[in-house]
């Protein structure tokens, strides 16, 4: 499978919404910019497009919502709780701040990642 490479306007937007908080850092996952809170992965960017971690009631909303669609990094698989935000909401500086801040917030729920040993 072939990793689309990040869109340069997606990714500018993306380090634009990134929140500047302690807890939040920023590393790439498959090659492109992503965010984490403690450890959490909450928000990044896949080829043109880009996906936020929601909690159950806001996935159901994002399902009910036109545009929003799970994240399939790969055809067929689905990774948990992750949707892509439409366009549409891209372009609404309000709208897409909420998802973030809600993505941020529900990342903050769950029990920090212990960051993983270097094997030798």
């Amino acid at each position: 499978m072939e990793i689309p490479r990040a869109d340069s306007a997606v990714t500018t937007l993306f380090e634009k919404l990134t929140p500047a908080a302690a807890e939040v850092t920023s590393k790439k996952m498959f090659g492109q910019p992503a965010a984490f809170a403690n450890g959490n992965l909450f928000m990044g960017v896949f080829g043109g497009s880009m996906f936020v971690r929601l909690s159950e009631a806001d996935r159901i909303e994002a399902r009910d919502k036109s545009g929003f669609v799970p994240f399939e990094p790969m055809p067929g698989r689905a990774m948990k709780e992750y949707w892509v935000v439409p366009p549409s909401v891209l372009k609404d500086q309000a709208s897409v701040r909420r998802w973030v801040a809600r993505s941020l917030a529900y990342a903050l729920t769950l029990d920090p990642k212990k960051p993983k040993s270097k094997s030798k």
